[in-house]
């Protein structure tokens, strides 16, 4: 089979990067594993977490960073960018890549990011919520929400908070297996009458709260469960983070995924690439587990499979490595030095990953492959822990990749 475009790796980055190139009319192919780190995203998505004002924060990073690579012109325009491919696929968020505004974790941490899902609280500042009681209402027997963390971390910002627990007679088979408690099990039935229950309860022990807080459990495919509450309900209905799985996360992938194959784009779910032809510095065709001696081929190339969440990258014993090709990798080559023992110092191994050039294209031995690209958390000189960064470099890389597969032509 050939393609104009194969991309590996089927996440946020695989995803935005190969919807850039099918609404340019390209062929393009994504091969997925399954299940990708979107899959564990809060709902928001963070360009850049240590200034108020992300695109200032940029000019800070070292020229090796993927950001500085692009150049501060570029990534802000990308940031606006994904803006339409998100309405496009009906991944509703607010936000600025000028200005970070401030959302709720799971354990209460108010934290600065980028763009937000429109289901969850959102403020300019942690000094300005606009609320000074807010009702937090759990699922009886739910174990992966914790309203007493988020009830401590509102209280440190002045608002006070009062916590229920709600029990539905719909949950009577879930509650039977903590493992089947989950949020993404919960939010497949929420739906008809049981929305209808919540909101009666919801309604009724609102007390003197101001809001109403509850778990990311509804709306697994599309936000619909979420709007028919919000009507039902009397004050404003605000959404916050549970533990992984995440609902919002697999939405997103889930209506990432659907906009790129409604636009032509093929969605291999379940494979895994395991080798590739390399001649004359050009990647021709790759091999994958499902397809057995058949290859796919194409023009261009992209490698997004992650970090080592994603066994995009390899760690063992001796070495760090990119599984698929060899290619070429940035890391220290003592492993006393790839961490710190201290849990809460800087971390260098989350700093490695794939070596690229300034239009992130990867190499082996030193040799550029002219047509295989490397974008989102697989590429080095990024740490999005420690810069928060993760979301941005995803979405801002796989749009740069685009447009340079794109110019290629």
């Amino acid at each position: 089979m050939r393609y104009d475009t194969i991309i590996i790796g089927g996440g946020l980055s695989g995803l935005c990067c190969g919807i850039s190139l099918a609404r340019q009319g390209q062929q393009v192919a994504i091969v997925s594993a399954g299940q990708s780190a979107l899959h564990f995203c809060s709902g928001s998505f963070e360009l850049y977490g240590r200034c108020e004002n992300p695109l200032e924060g940029i000019a800070s990073l070292p020229k090796e960073h993927p950001y500085r690579k692009m150049g501060i012109e570029l990534t802000a325009s990308y940031a606006e960018q994904i803006k339409d491919i998100f309405e496009a696929a009906a991944v509703k968020c607010t936000g600025e890549a000028t200005r970070n505004h401030y959302c709720l974790t799971p354990i209460g941490v108010i934290k600065p990011v980028w763009l937000t899902l429109n289901d969850y609280a959102r403020f300019e500042s942690p000094d300005r919520i606009p609320w000074r009681k807010v009702a937090l209402v759990n699922f009886e027997g739910y174990l992966d929400f914790y309203p007493q963390f988020i009830a401590s971390g509102l209280a440190k910002y002045g608002v006070k908070s009062d916590i229920h627990s709600l029990s539905l007679t719909a949950f009577d088979n879930l509650r039977e297996s903590s493992t089947e408690m989950r949020a993404t099990n919960i939010a497949r039935i929420m739906t008809g009458e049981i929305l209808e229950q919540i909101a009666a309860y919801l309604n009724s022990h609102a007390g003197d709260a101001e809001a109403l807080f509850l778990p990311a459990a509804f709306g697994l495919f599309d936000d619909t469960a979420v709007a028919e509450l919000r009507a039902m309900v009397s004050l404003p209905l605000f959404f916050i983070p549970t533990m992984p799985a995440s609902v919002p996360g697999v939405r997103t992938q889930i209506q990432l995924k659907n906009y790129f194959q409604r636009i032509g784009g093929t969605y291999l779910l379940g494979d895994n690439v395991v080798s590739g032809e390399i001649e004359n510095g050009r990647l021709k065709s790759v091999k994958t587990a499902n397809h057995g001696n058949m290859t796919l081929s194409a023009d261009n190339f992209v490698i997004a499979s992650g970090s080592f969440f994603s066994h995009g990258l390899i760690a063992s014993q001796e070495s760090i490595r990119e599984p698929i090709f060899g290619l070429d990798i940035y890391a220290d080559r003592v492993r006393e030095e790839w961490y710190d023992k201290d849990l809460y110092s800087h971390q260098a191994y989350m700093g490695y990953g794939v070596v690229t050039d300034n239009k992130f294209r990867c190499s082996i031995d030193g040799k550029c492959i002219e047509n295989l690209y490397a974008a989102g958390s697989i590429l080095a000189h990024q740490n999005a822990l420690d810069e928060g960064t993760g979301g941005g470099v995803a979405i801002t890389t796989a749009l740069f990749v685009a447009d340079e597969i794109l110019r290629s032509r």
